[in-house]
């Protein structure tokens, strides 16, 4: 008991630095900031405000209920953690649960783990932390997956590290994204498992995927229902035929290879635009194919 209490007092006696305009830290290298960076430090709740990158966007009213008397009985077990804003002030990075709870019986102060970063890096922990620790849906944890890599600039291999989940898993993750947004609402909502999620994208017709969902939703079928229903019905879809080059364009193709020397290949879509692969064994031979391309503009 000695020993929690010397805790709290460090944490009450950080706090008050932190509250000393005399000695405002901004960056790690600042007077004290070894004192404060990674400590646990006890922080009015009011010098605290929301992270605009919580990917969760939805708080269960029951379990946050049951989280506030938890925290009434025990304390904040698991401190949160904030970036450092100004002075005084500091924004949310993880543990928005917890700051509601607190806030909803009536607690003043937090403990907190407090963080000198930029935006970037604040989005990054906050998402990274999130994936890990809390129990977010599925498309939230897709939509995370997505804004790693999109704002983060996180490749997949990169994100696999960071997070300690496999590639494919990720990936599998990121394809739900392609469900139409009344199923995506309906796996957030709890109607479907990622299970089915992952069966109905087997279906490429949005409004067969919806059909499917209400089927999935009125007869309450399993995983394994659902992916029986959609075998049957893509084996029975006749695939759509491929475009191909008319006898013009594929002749031009002919010239075009010779011209690289290399066998360039052509990707039709359906409306009849596309684009050229010119393939590359090396890098001299692309500075080869780049020097041809360069000579033919100047031409």
């Amino acid at each position: 008991m000695a020993k929690a209490s010397k805790k709290k007092a460090l944490g009450r006696g950080l706090s008050a630095l932190l509250k000393d305009p005399d000695n405002d830290i901004q960056s790690a290298k600042d007077k004290n900031a070894d004192k404060v960076v990674g400590s646990i430090v006890e922080l009015d709740l009011d010098s605290i405000e929301v992270n605009p990158h919580q990917p969760r966007t939805s708080f269960n009213d029951d379990a946050l209920t049951e989280l506030a008397s938890s925290i009434k009985e025990l304390g904040v077990i698991q401190p949160i953690t904030v970036r450092k804003l100004g002075f005084n002030q500091f924004q949310l990075v993880s543990g928005e649960r917890r700051f509601r709870a607190s806030k909803m019986i009536g607690l003043t102060s937090i403990p907190a783990y407090i963080r000198i970063a930029n935006d970037q890096e604040s989005l990054e922990m906050a998402l990274v932390e999130n994936i890990q620790r809390q129990d977010l849906d599925p498309i939230e944890i897709a939509l995370s997956y997505q804004r790693l890599i999109e704002e983060v600039d996180l490749t997949q291999e990169e994100m696999s590290t960071r997070i300690g989940k496999n590639r494919s898993t990720i990936a599998n993750y990121l394809r739900l994204l392609k469900l139409d947004p009344i199923i995506q609402t309906g796996m957030r909502d709890g109607f479907l498992s990622m299970g089915h999620g992952r069966a109905l994208i087997g279906i490429s017709d949005t409004e067969q995927q919806l059909k499917v969902y209400e089927r999935i939703v009125k007869d309450k079928l399993s995983v394994r229902e659902t992916e029986r229903l959609v075998k049957s019905m893509t084996s029975t879809q006749k695939p759509s035929p491929s475009p191909t080059l008319d006898e013009k364009k594929q002749k031009a193709l002919k010239e075009i290879s010779t011209y690289f020397g290399a066998k360039v290949d052509v990707k039709l879509s359906k409306k009849g635009n596309g684009r050229l692969i010119i393939p590359f064994s090396s890098t001299e031979d692309f500075e080869r194919i780049k020097k041809l391309i360069d000579d033919s503009k100047n031409a």
